[in-house]
């Protein structure tokens, strides 16, 4: 059934705004808590309408904020193009309310310029990007991963032309270590594009950002940061805590393998899962919040299978 043009979005979406959002960094840009990613569950192998679903629920309870990649999907790319279909279907009226970001640094396809972040790759990459997405401009562009063998002046005056040429408003980096971040932070700023946000992965489980001193870094020079995998794909909820269900990531051995179960890390989730329910939360709801109440921290990035699932997630956002 084609509902093309009858998605009339919550009127309210709003009235929460002063709990959902908050200032990215030292910039105008004010991020919800909780944004969603197109990681999972917006590929070309998912369904189109629960896709939709999704999107519009997100969206009618403040969530401005889609995080993609060139190579979400799968298969590589179909993230993006769901992401065109939605603009074209439904969102086109609310394009200026939308914050939306793309990356570019995976391999997304063959021979020498479809990874890493050569000039070549980066704006290639963007240029496929805004053909699938329907875009004229993205409001992010990150730099999705460190590359040792490009010269770091290279990537990063590629952002920057990016931005000067209108393909992006803001420039980000994800998974950067820290002396990179640096060299970008004072590049960046010396040539009128400050770097609005990092993206990297904090969770309960793996704290690497703040010990490695980078949300440090961030909070003290207005950076902004997006965790990334704040539920450790699934294993910071109930949904393992009793055996690995048949449906599961870690059931497909994908991006979660059973070795990672261990006795001792179940122990922990279960720990973790009785301090939550003794609080009157469940273990995502926690394990959200205590991201959020880290220091320098601006969003969590959540993945959602269905409407109920964000709305669940939501509930980390204190009132």
């Amino acid at each position: 059934m084609n509902l093309k043009g009858l998605y009339k979005a919550e009127e309210h979406r709003y009235d929460n705004g002063d709990a959902l959002f908050v200032r990215c960094g030292c910039s105008g840009v004010m991020l919800p808590k909780v944004s969603l990613g197109f990681w999972h569950n917006f590929g070309s192998v998912d369904s189109y309408e629960r896709s939709r679903a999704i999107t519009h629920c997100a969206f009618d309870h403040g969530i401005t904020h889609f995080d993609l990649a060139n190579n979400y999907g799968p298969v590589n790319g179909s993230a993006e193009e769901t992401l065109g279909r939605l603009m074209d279907d439904d969102f086109r009226p609310y394009r200026d309310e939308l914050f939306i970001a793309t990356k570019a640094g995976y391999e997304m396809w063959q021979g020498p310029y479809g990874n890493w972040g050569s000039r070549k790759s980066l704006m290639a990459s963007l240029d496929q990007s805004l053909k699938r997405m329907h875009l004229d401009y993205v409001d992010l562009f990150y730099s999705h991963r460190y590359d040792p063998n490009t010269p770091l002046e290279e990537t990063l005056q590629a952002l920057v032309d990016i931005v000067h040429q209108g393909k992006a408003l803001y420039i980000g980096i994800s998974r950067w270590p820290l002396e990179a971040l640096k060299i970008a932070d004072k590049y960046l700023r010396e040539h009128d594009v400050p770097l609005l946000i990092y993206q990297g992965r904090l969770n309960m489980l793996d704290r690497s950002p703040q010990d490695e001193g980078i949300l440090d870094y961030c909070a003290e020079h207005g950076i902004g940061f997006i965790s990334f995998s704040p539920l450790a794909q699934g294993l910071l909820t109930d949904r393992y805590l009793n055996g690995i269900p048949e449906d599961s990531r870690m059931a497909r051995e994908h991006f979660l393998k059973h070795s990672m179960l261990t006795p001792e890390l179940l122990a922990h989730l279960k720990q973790l899962n009785a301090h939550a329910e003794a609080q009157g939360k469940t273990l995502a709801e926690m394990a959200l919040r205590w991201i959020l109440e880290q220091k320098g921290v601006t969003s969590v990035l959540v993945g959602a299978s269905s409407p109920e699932q964000l709305l669940k997630n939501l509930k980390c956002i204190a009132e």
